[in-house]
């Protein structure tokens, strides 16, 4: 119905991409546990959640915004 699909592309990949592009697919395949890749793991998996969860825990309730009007005070406490 298109058409076109049977044709040879007609522009040419730039070799760099389509290598970039492989590398991306098969990461899983050359992927290796070295001390840098797992700090970062260390940090994303557990020291950003913990402090984004630890954030929200000492901010929790500390402000209402719900039904305020101008002048009035947002803190609870």
């Amino acid at each position: 119905m298109a058409g076109g699909h049977h044709n040879p592309p007609t522009i040419h990949m730039d070799p760099a991409l389509l290598k970039w592009n492989n590398m991306v697919i098969n990461r899983h395949k050359y992927f290796r546990w070295t001390p840098r890749t797992a700090w970062i793991t260390f940090a994303y998996v557990v020291v950003v959640p913990s402090l984004l969860g630890t954030a929200g825990y000492m901010t929790d309730g500390k402000w209402d915004m719900r039904g305020k009007r101008r002048g009035d005070m947002i803190s609870e406490f």
